[in-house]
């Protein structure tokens, strides 16, 4: 339940619910979506890391979460 908040999700969700789309359009738009988003992290990862330690990478990650955890806690 706790993904389902993603905007996303959301957004598939309220597509879906329109009577006038069609349902397996709507599936089929989602998972491209995802496949794509998924291909573009992959391939900036495996870039970045031919140039960045995979320390210092786990290190910005790391805090671009507490940045966005503190944001969300502060925006809320």
């Amino acid at each position: 339940m706790a993904e389902l908040g993603d905007k996303t999700q959301l957004a598939t969700m309220l597509f879906a619910a329109d009577k006038e789309s069609s349902k397996l359009t709507v599936f089929l738009a989602a998972s491209a979506a995802l496949i794509v988003a998924s291909g573009l992290g992959v391939l900036v990862g495996s870039f970045v890391s031919e140039y960045i330690n995979d320390r210092y990478l786990h290190y910005v990650a790391g805090i671009g979460f507490i940045a966005i955890g503190t944001f969300t806690l502060y925006s809320a």
